[in-house]
Order: structure tokens, then sequence, then C-alpha cells
């Protein structure tokens, strides 16, 4: 079958200037179509965005689309056009908002929505449109329907060393492009899913059901063997969650001998509790770490179930900045903060001496 994956153009086209990631999920997705026989494209739309070309190119049976909540729109509006050009073919949504608001996407240009991991459940469906099959026996489906959507049992995540490696040769005309703020450029690679914490804000811990599943470092190593990139990002949802595996991991890619800078994602507990493993990943090349701050109270920080204190956000900050490693630090601004919230934030931050702060909304 003709496959055509695409990754969406952002809602806000500025944030690509300061960091545009590789489209991995879809690498992963490409890697399993191609290992059963099909023929496999992938598009990056926000470098690539003349959609209808491509399209007209390669004549497409099946296109896959993937996106966050700020994409819903966007990706609505793709599969409204494709129907337009071809009402044969057929339009599979997957993705994060896909998995948590799979209703969102209850309508006529969507055929199928993937909710969850999609490597497996993608060759399912590609397989079952094959032979003629019911896609109600796919676990891990939602089917549009305009009395309701039509839901499959869930699937179980698979175990991330069952996945073949993402394919990166389908994004080979786009990878020197992918980079975030100075690293550039930038590989993207996949060691965990899901976290740890029970964060009351967060969806990241609830769609894998609590569990927190990692790769084996070996298999780790191996892929970063592959990786031409000079800088790579650990797309983890929570990187250091499992400490004695990334201890293991940082021993395994010293002894490959593998000389890259990286940037993860860690929580402020993780760096308190675990100085000398953060100082073994800064010898290895670590050199930015993203770290969920999320607000300057303890008050708030304990309403959130975020199981940190402003304490431990300044010795952490302190234990980075004495590392030489930057602290990416992300803030959620609550809407009902005052101007004297606003002042307290300010003054947080500047006590905290950070490089490097973002602000989000917490909605």
């Amino acid at each position: 079958m003709r496959i055509l994956l695409i990754q969406p153009p952002s809602n806000d086209p500025l944030m690509d200037q300061i960091y545009l990631f590789e489209p991995l999920a879809l690498e992963y997705l490409g890697a399993g179509l191609i290992a059963d026989g099909h023929a496999v494209s992938l598009l990056d739309a926000r470098l690539d965005p003349d959609i209808d070309a491509t399209v007209a190119r390669l004549r497409p049976q099946l296109v896959g689309l993937t996106g966050f909540t700020s994409h819903r729109n966007i990706v609505l509006a793709i599969a409204e056009r494709l129907k337009e050009r071809d009402p044969e073919v057929t339009v599979v949504v997957g993705g994060h908002h896909a998995t948590v608001r799979p209703e969102d996407f209850n309508q006529p240009q969507i055929d199928i929505v993937v909710r969850g991991e999609g490597v497996v459940t993608l060759r399912a469906i590609v397989r079952a449109l094959e032979d003629g099959t019911p896609l109600a026996a796919i676990a891990g489906l939602a089917i549009p329907a305009p009395e309701g959507m039509l839901f499959s049992p869930e699937r179980p995540y698979t175990p991330l060393d069952e996945l073949p490696l993402p394919d990166r040769s389908l994004t080979a005309a786009y990878r020197s492009r992918y980079f975030s703020e100075w690293f550039a450029p930038l590989a993207s690679i996949r060691t965990s899913l899901g976290c740890t914490a029970r964060c009351n804000f967060c969806a990241l811990w609830a769609i894998t059901g609590g569990k927190y599943l990692r790769r084996d470092p070996a298999r780790v190593v191996a892929e970063l063997q592959t990786i031409a990139e000079p800088h790579v990002f650990f797309c983890d949802d929570e990187s250091m969650c499992d400490t004695q595996r990334m201890d293991e991991l940082a021993d395994r890619i010293a002894a490959a001998g593998i000389r890259k800078t990286y940037f993860l994602y860690a929580r402020v507990d993780t760096i308190v509790r675990h100085p000398q493993l953060f100082a073994k990943w800064a010898k290895l090349g670590l050199k930015q770490v993203f770290v969920g701050m999320e607000d300057f109270s303890d008050a708030r920080l304990s309403a959130m179930g975020k199981g940190t204190t402003v304490a431990e956000q300044a010795e952490a900050a302190r234990i980075l900045r004495d590392l030489g490693v930057m602290m990416y630090a992300s803030f959620m601004v609550d809407p009902a903060y005052s101007r004297e919230d606003f002042a307290g934030l300010r003054a947080h931050i500047r006590q905290l001496k950070l490089t490097y702060a973002t602000f989000t909304v917490m909605t």
C-alpha cells in the first residue's frame, strides 16, 4: 500500500524559529510499515508546506496525521482537503490529542482514530484494509460515526524494546533543519515513556496507565551509534525517573566512545537527590535540562501534586549551574495571578539566577 505520513504545520510558525524537532513518532510508524513491505513517505509540512503537490505526486492510499491539541483544527482541515481530492483515501489520525480526546476527531473527513501507541495498531489497520477484515477487531481504535464514535478495546502499550528502530531515512531531506536554539542540527531519541510522578495537571502519566516504560540501555546505545547529528534531544516524558538505568546508560555511552551533546528532561527532586548522576552526564556532554518548576509557591506546588518545594528548586538550580549545565526552567502562570504574584515570580527567578525561564498558562 502507498502510505503518506504527515507532520502538520505548526499552529504558530514563530515557534519553529525557536525549535523544530524531528517527527520521531512518524519515523517509528514508518519503520513498522516498511517492515511489512509498504511504500512509505513522510512529509514534514512545517518545512515543506505544499501538501497538495505531495499528494498529487505520491497518490497515497492511506494518509496518517499526528498532532497535539494545538493541531486539532489544522489536522481536520488537512483531512478535509485530502477527502476533497480523493474521497477513497483512508485518513487515520493519531498522536497525543487523539489519545486524550478522540471525540474531537469524530468528523466525516476522518476514517480512523488511533488511541495510544500507534506502531502496532497502524500495521494492523493496514493489514485489515488489505484483507477486508473488520476494523472493530483491532484494539486501540475509535471509529467516527454520526451516532457517536465506536470504540474498540484499549491496547496496552507495547514494550519499547519490541518496537522497531525509527526509520530516519524518511526525514533525510529535512534532517539538517531540525534544531533547538543552538543545538543544530539536532536528532531526537526516545529512551522511556511515561512518568513516575502524579502531577494533577499533567496527562503524560495517565496516557500510559501510570506505567513508566523503559528501553534497555544497550539498545539505546546501539541506536545512538546510528545517529549522525552531534546534538541529541532525549524526548522522553521524564528521562531521569529511573536513575539506576540512566547511570548504566551513561556508563555504556562512555564505554562506546560516543561524543555528543545532550538535552533532556528531569525533575527538581531527582536533581537534588542525585547530583552525582548529573555530574556524570555533564562529563558525557549534557548541556541543558528542561525542568518543570511550575510555580514559586509551596502551597500551589502542593496543590498541583508536584511533590517538590521552592527550596528544592533553588538547590537544583545551584547544582546544574555548578556543573555548567543550563537549566531550561518552565513555569505555569495561573490565570488567577495577581500583580503581586507576578512580582513574586519575577523575584523568584532572579533569586535562582536562572539563565533561561519559559512560561505557559495553566489550563
